[in-house]
């Protein structure tokens, strides 16, 4: 029987499939389109997400090789902003989310219950923040934007009479 944390490894191994399905089923014109003022476009989102994996693969890596990490979050938004993530290209972000998971996937299936178990500081999180934290906080993270790519594409045709 699997245990949780194989369930978690995979939907993390699954993740960027879902994405490129979302991707795959949209047209061009909304990769741009935001649908308000201080809302996300595809096309951020998925920059944003090859930031966002790039620091939880060194956050997990941090976790595990580090006596007592201080893990940092960040200004997604002022990131985005900052980043100018519209003019960054979307194809290696794409990338990236791929690349990054690849190589940590096969990380994740190695640990053993000691490494699980592992714990640090989150300047975002109040008490422990560990592996077990962030492998729940990861499975979900694709998941999450490729719901809110969805969303997107849906307010789109909306406002184009087409929803």
């Amino acid at each position: 029987m699997p245990t949780n944390h194989d369930t978690l490894i995979q939907r993390y191994a699954d993740g960027p499939a879902l994405i490129r399905q979302a991707l795959a089923k949209l047209p061009a014109e909304v990769l741009q389109w935001r649908p308000g003022p201080d809302k996300w476009s595809v096309h951020e989102v998925i920059v944003h997400c090859a930031d966002s994996e790039t620091n939880a693969h060194m956050r997990l890596r941090y976790l595990l090789a580090e006596p007592d990490p201080l893990i940092v979050g960040y200004d997604q938004a002022g990131w985005a902003t900052a980043l100018d993530y519209h003019s960054r290209p979307l194809d290696p972000a794409m990338a990236t989310v791929e690349a990054v998971r690849a190589n940590t996937v096969p990380l994740l299936r190695s640990l053993s219950d000691s490494d699980w178990k592992k714990t640090g500081r989150h300047t975002e999180y109040p008490g422990p923040f560990g592996v077990e934290k962030w492998m729940e906080l990861y499975a979900d993270h694709l998941e999450v934007h490729t719901r809110q790519i969805e969303r997107n594409v849906d307010a789109y045709g909306k406002t184009r009479g087409s929803g």
